[in-house]
């Protein structure tokens, strides 16, 4: 090769090395522009940098951090523990302390979307401060700490104003009813009250009743002895227990009759001291039956009762003992009534969506039914003046 050959190559080979790694330049542009406002941005530096951490913190294909920035409208970009946070200022300021709290979880735990969706409804903007007097501060001091309900599994907190009221009702008085639409957490927290109540020697035994009335279709015969016929409709009563406790003690328990499975039907002429007696779905009880229900319990002892009046399954001319019961012990001194709200559901994002369609359907048709009956009102009034 001659010098000149020599020569050109080198000045190739020099002008190669300048030139921009294009494969690079693609990699290191972030995947996804943020299109959010650009009211405000921070940007967060997570520490300690863990790559798994961060993985398990956005979530596989980033469904985490979608999650994210769907509820609270914002916009983010990553590279490694370096998060861009764009959007209004409340908001973005939520979004970096809730990105925080998460990875600092991930030190100790995988967390999934449900452990997102909890996190993003224990938001100071999730919450209401005008329940029964309990505000913002207190549902982060007093409540969280203060009424947690513990278990021998671990503890269990509330995650808004709505349950915290309620759990506070559970502790103080002897009758306490939850009402409210399916996943506010009515049961579980009935039941985690129930067990710490056990635990701590506050009473002898749990029992625990619900109606065996079958939701909109006939069962028919159910083999077995009465346990095992009632045992499907308790069911949801029995996860509970077996996360809190575990399914060999829960065995055991019943073995000795300490946890009780009753049939509405069968509570009639009993007595039942320093018990915790737990009545679910008790918007499928009659009239009698909640009064039957009521005046058993004794001395030492204290009932919650839990419902949805609006997922009744009673024929269509039986009213509800649920809500009969309501109305006739609103002032009854030692009877509480916490009321919960389509926004205090801890289900899916779409549980909640699908209970606030439903309610704003039915207002819809009472609003339509009324009107109706005030037309048919005036025309039958028109129609009986003299001419």
């Amino acid at each position: 090769m001659s010098n000149k050959d020599k020569k050109a190559r080198i000045k190739n080979d020099i002008a190669a090395s300048e030139k921009p790694d294009v494969r690079r330049a693609a990699i290191d542009l972030p995947e996804q522009p943020i299109e959010a406002s650009d009211d405000y941005q921070q940007i967060l530096l997570l520490e300690p940098s863990d790559n798994i951490r961060i993985a398990n913190l956005t979530g596989p294909l980033d469904q985490h951090l979608r999650q994210i920035e769907s509820t609270l409208n914002i916009a983010t970009e990553n590279r490694g523990n370096r998060f861009v946070i764009k959007g209004r200022h409340d908001a973005v300021i939520h979004a970096a302390q809730l990105l925080q709290q998460l990875y600092d979880d991930t030190a100790e735990q995988t967390i999934d979307s449900e452990h997102i969706h909890l996190a993003l409804r224990e938001l100071p903007e999730a919450q209401s401060a005008d329940h029964s007097g309990i505000g913002d501060d207190e549902i982060n001091d007093e409540i969280k700490s203060e009424l947690a309900l513990r278990t021998r599994r671990g503890m269990i907190r509330v995650r808004n104003a709505h349950q915290g009221e309620y759990v506070r009702h559970m502790l103080r008085n002897d009758i306490s009813f939850g009402v409210g639409p399916a996943g506010t957490g009515k049961t579980y927290l009935a039941v985690a009250a129930a067990v710490q109540a056990l635990e701590k020697d506050e009473v002898r035994r749990l029992v625990l009743v619900r109606p065996a009335v079958e939701a909109g279709e006939r069962l028919g015969f159910l083999p077995g002895d009465l346990v095992q016929k009632i045992d499907p409709y308790l069911r949801p009563l029995f996860d509970a227990l077996y996360e809190m406790l575990g399914f060999d003690r829960v065995a055991k328990l019943q073995e000795k009759n300490v946890i009780e499975v009753a049939p509405l039907a069968f509570m009639r002429g009993r007595t039942l001291n320093e018990s915790f007696i737990l009545l679910d779905e008790a918007q499928n009880t009659t009239i009698e039956q909640m009064k039957m229900f009521l005046t058993r319990i004794g001395f030492g002892s204290r009932a919650v009762i839990t419902g949805d009046p609006s997922q009744t399954d009673l024929p269509r001319q039986t009213r509800s003992g649920l809500g009969h019961a309501l109305s006739v012990l609103a002032d009854v001194e030692g009877v509480s009534i916490t009321k919960f709200e389509a926004k205090d559901v801890v289900r899916h994002n779409l549980v909640q969506k699908i209970v606030m369609a439903y309610e704003k359907r039915e207002k819809q048709e009472k609003l339509a039914d009324s009107e109706a009956r005030a037309s048919n009102s005036t025309s039958a009034d028109n129609t009986q003046k003299p001419s």
